[in-house]
């Protein structure tokens, strides 16, 4: 009856440390959004970026990024998934190169003694998952 219990035991360990594990994870609620169809509605971006910056409401996407948005800057997004880098990678290549000023208001809202910017741009040219 022991070696049951034991075994009963481990694959509850196993399951419980499996849990832990997918919640080191940012929600994948968002991974299959259309970032591209985001970036060519200024109307939707100029919406999320207001919201990022607390300049305006936010969607339920704009809020779960901007709750998200101080972790990953930290950590260099280690909590995001695949696609979450993949779409991060992107729309900040994309702010950077078209619309400077709001990158720079974010910047300087998230990171204003630029202690993430390295680490940060180190990420930007991984392209190991694009």
């Amino acid at each position: 009856m022991g070696y049951k219990h034991l075994i009963v035991g481990l694959w509850c360990l196993l399951a419980l440390e499996f849990a832990v594990a997918l919640s080191d994870k940012y929600s994948s609620r968002y991974d299959n959004i259309d970032l591209d169809a985001i970036l060519r509605n200024n109307r939707a971006l100029n919406g999320i970026i207001k919201c990022i910056l607390e300049k305006g409401p936010c969607s339920p996407e704009g809020r779960e990024l901007k709750t998200d948005l101080p972790d990953a800057l930290r950590t260099e997004c280690a909590k995001c998934t695949d696609a979450q880098k993949r779409l991060i990678r992107k729309a900040s290549r994309y702010l950077m190169e078209n619309r400077a000023n709001d990158w720079k208001e974010i910047t300087n809202k998230y990171d204003p003694d630029r202690q993430f910017s390295d680490s940060f741009q180190r990420f930007l040219k991984s392209d190991a998952l694009l």
